[in-house]
């Protein structure tokens, strides 16, 4: 007899709870920290609040506000497709692992976008007068779920040799 594989619906499950992780993290930083306000945590290291009109590394902050609404449409676009890749593969761990983390993350920034207008990031790791730009839960999601994406591309590419 096979076993039943588990049911797609708890993958949004667990993105819904990273979601709801990235927005109380944020809830934190707005009511704890003023704009461009930080503590330094350790010597690598702050907790810094700062906004992100654009997508990551800033890009196209600038772009005059029409790039809200085009990263919220296509987030809420890779969110049905994702919903749709997890239904159809939920079995495959790896590869939903991956799925449901860039999904958390991307809801996670677009609730950001829609409440705010721009992103809150918080996360500022710095080295030797160098600073990495902010990011949050949400962005360490999103690459966390990249990195088993592609671990799991890496896997079935040597799988099938």
């Amino acid at each position: 007899m096979a076993t039943a594989a588990k049911p797609w619906w708890r993958w949004l499950l667990i993105a819904a709870v990273i979601a709801v992780l990235d927005q109380f993290t944020k809830t934190l930083i707005l009511g704890e920290f003023r704009l461009h306000e930080g503590r330094v945590v350790t010597s690598f290291f702050n907790l810094v609040r700062a906004h992100n009109p654009g997508a990551a590394f800033s890009f196209l902050a600038d772009a005059g506000g029409w790039q809200r609404w085009f990263f919220t449409g296509l987030a809420l676009a890779a969110t049905v497709f994702i919903t749709w890749m997890l239904r159809k593969h939920g079995e495959q761990r790896l590869f939903a692992w991956a799925l449901t983390l860039i999904l958390g993350g991307a809801v996670g920034n677009v609730v950001d976008r829609l409440m705010h207008g721009y992103v809150v990031d918080f996360l500022q790791f710095h080295w030797r007068g160098a600073y990495f730009p902010s990011f949050n839960l949400a962005d360490s999601a999103i690459t966390l779920g990249a990195i088993l994406l592609i671990a799991d591309e890496i896997r079935r590419v040597r799988q099938a040799r």
